[in-house]
């Protein structure tokens, strides 16, 4: 059998029918499929993940158990077959937060998505964590997809030492700050709005332990959405007070330190997304996601004009043609 007939199969073994309805949804930037099951007979509705290797669906399986028990609304298990990489899971809806976000409804919404980020920066686990080695690979992407394979960039020395030189500046900064959980991708397409329990958390299985301000910037500095500056700054203040509140920040973080942090953990961000969205597209034939790459790039120009140490970096985009 194909892996579609074993799905099948293992589906009517589950549900105990065959009078189901299967309707593949929007995929992601994983090899990751997902569908949402119909069963007539009881009408009861569920979103089965195909998850096939090198994919860990047992990942999944612990991250939910752990974000679930802290009380936020994450998608159950119902059923399981990890040996073919299916989980069968209790179904959240279709109201992501990306088409519902505008200036009216964004306090309310992010307001929601604070005290859900509270408690998962709360989370106490054994998960990978970014060190030094993480984050320089994650450059490794930058340069290869992006620089090399998307602009046919070849680096002189002095280029190499500028980026860095940079890139050295943002790892100490993100090194500086509180460590938490991470949930990674936190941000308005893995986010739901729910009758009760909002948001609902999509898309955790590849948490991690990093900088305070990292799901901050995944939210604020979303690649699918823009906010003006003085909103992102409120926001971003709003947090510093509710983790400072909670114990997650120290009273003696100033306001200035904490945007500085928010920032520059985002820029290094937005390095890796560059290099994450051209591979997407170069090695997995995902081409949507170069749309995307505008709204990145002016994230990193805007934050490289505004500190001055940072100013070489958007010049050197600009040299190499990189900034368009």
């Amino acid at each position: 059998m194909n892996r579609e007939q074993i799905l099948d199969q293992w589906l009517y073994q589950t549900l105990k029918t065959a009078d189901f309805q299967k309707v593949l949804l929007a995929g992601d930037a994983s090899f990751r499929r997902y569908y949402r099951i119909f069963v007539t007979q009881n009408k009861q509705q569920y979103v089965l993940m195909d998850a096939p290797p090198p994919e860990e669906p047992k990942v999944f399986m612990e991250m939910a158990h752990l974000l679930g028990s802290q009380g936020l609304s994450v998608p159950t298990i119902v059923a399981s077959q990890l040996d073919h990489g299916f989980l069968l899971l209790s179904d959240l809806g279709d109201r992501l937060y990306l088409p519902e976000l505008t200036l009216q409804s964004a306090d309310t919404l992010y307001g929601e998505a604070f005290q859900a980020l509270l408690k998962i920066q709360s989370c106490q686990a054994k998960v990978p964590v970014f060190d030094r080695a993480f984050l320089k690979r994650q450059y490794g992407i930058f340069q290869e997809w992006f620089l090399g394979k998307h602009k046919g960039v070849l680096l002189t020395d002095t280029s190499q030492n500028i980026l860095e030189t940079t890139y050295e500046r943002l790892l100490e900064t993100i090194d500086s700050q509180p460590q938490v959980f991470v949930h990674r991708d936190y941000h308005s397409r893995n986010l739901m709005i729910l009758e009760a329990g909002s948001p609902g958390v999509l898309d955790f299985q590849d948490a991690m332990i990093g900088p305070i301000t990292y799901d901050l910037v995944s939210l604020l500095q979303d690649c699918y959405i823009t906010w003006p500056r003085e909103h992102v700054v409120g926001w971003v203040k709003n947090f510093q007070q509710l983790a400072t509140q909670k114990g997650l920040l120290s009273k003696q973080v100033s306001t200035a330190e904490f945007v500085r942090w928010f920032d520059w953990t985002g820029l290094q961000r937005h390095l890796k997304n560059l290099g994450i969205f051209s591979r997407l597209y170069y090695r997995d034939g995902k081409s949507q996601y170069l749309n995307d790459l505008p709204r990145v790039l002016q994230y990193i120009q805007e934050t490289s004009v505004r500190y001055p140490e940072l100013n070489p970096l958007w010049t050197l985009f600009e040299d190499l043609k990189c900034a368009q």
